[in-house]
């Protein structure tokens, strides 16, 4: 039994963050599914580098820009072709968990971010054009997001919000969640097949303040911060409220921690893989940390343990004066500006 299903055991599933054309025609991709990976997530900038480092991209690129199509609709044409090569691959898994596992997640143009109806309708869209139930379409947690959420849930669709830094943040995520749901219960329409994740950016929190902090909080406040975060989950989820919707199939969005490779080469390789194993929660790691977690990671459910002295690391950090709230809105923000970069840049190849 691999460590990943030992993972699995203990309620969390580990998505690959990646996704290119060998990865799939490889074998890669099932072999991994076939060791205990349950899901693929993708963004921007992992969709420019494979279309720059992947050969087998080459002849269709080329046959691409023969054609009267925009760079967009280039890129979409790559993008939703392995979207959907990969849900192909997943869809065991999706069928084997009861649709709680095996999706595939392609976002919505960066360029959409503060646009809530275009994300709608380009969300709609893709959703339609990769045309599988595992597919799961993912919009930035921005205000506009949020207001595509609601929509969204409310017609079925499977979603990935991500750029999330805060509590605050992804409280207001479960509560557009819920709008949605209620919307779609109020017209007698089924809900027991909509699944969403919240995609809690970690690595990126200690990043940015690790500088500002002294020695003995320095690569904590993340970890603190995502068992505070999952505490408010526990809270949310397991409110009288809620009850009433699962009820009805509701289910439970759950907690997606990203960007789980350490920025920092003195952290262990897989503190945030070992530190953010909980029941009913994803983690989206990229090739290196999945195989460092594979050769020296340990699977034990830390992700309750000890909310207490996370909150107290919380407490200190604010005492120095740093507003995590405040940085979460900025790290949004610059999450923002790097997958437009990367979008640029993408479109640049396919120009």
């Amino acid at each position: 039994m691999s460590i990943l299903t030992d993972v699995k055991n203990l309620g969390q599933q580990i998505w690959l963050d990646n996704l290119s054309r060998s990865l799939v025609q490889s074998g890669d991709l099932a072999r991994m599914l076939e060791e205990g990976v349950c899901g693929v997530t993708s963004n921007p900038a992992i969709f420019q580098k494979a279309f720059a480092a992947d050969s087998l991209y080459a002849e269709d690129v080329a046959a691409l820009k023969t054609q009267n199509l925009t760079a967009k609709q280039r890129y979409e044409t790559l993008a939703v072709a392995d979207v959907r090569a990969a849900c192909d691959v997943c869809l065991k898994e999706y069928e084997a968990d009861s649709g709680r596992g095996g999706f595939v997640s392609l976002e919505v143009s960066p360029e959409l971010a503060h646009d809530a109806a275009g994300t709608v309708v380009e969300a709609r869209r893709l959703f339609r054009e990769i045309g599988r139930p595992n597919a799961m379409i993912k919009i930035p947690a921005t205000d506009a997001g949020l207001a595509a959420l609601e929509t969204l849930v409310s017609d079925g669709l499977n979603i990935n919000l991500t750029l999330l830094f805060s509590r605050r943040q992804t409280v207001r995520a479960y509560e557009a969640y819920v709008r949605g749901i209620r919307a779609r219960l109020a017209r007698g329409e089924a809900v027991g097949g909509i699944r969403v994740v919240a995609s809690f950016f970690i690595s990126r929190i200690d990043n940015a303040l690790d500088g500002n902090l002294p020695a003995h909080l320095r690569g904590k406040t993340a970890v603190a911060l995502a068992k505070a975060a999952y505490a408010d989950w526990q809270d949310f989820f397991g409110s009288t409220e809620f009850a009433d919707l699962a009820r009805q199939g509701a289910n439970r969005v759950r907690l997606l921690w990203a960007s789980t490779g350490v920025k920092n080469p003195a952290y262990p390789p897989t503190l945030y893989v070992d530190s953010l194993i909980g029941e009913d929660t994803v983690n989206t790691v990229p090739d290196a940390t999945l195989q460092a977690f594979i050769a020296g990671g340990t699977a034990r459910a830390e992700l309750a343990e000890n909310t207490d002295g996370a909150l107290a690391v919380l407490e200190e950090v604010a005492g120095l004066g740093i507003d995590v709230e405040a940085l979460a809105e900025r790290l949004q923000q610059d999450g923002l500006a790097q997958f437009d970069d990367a979008f640029a840049k993408l479109l640049a190849l396919l120009s």
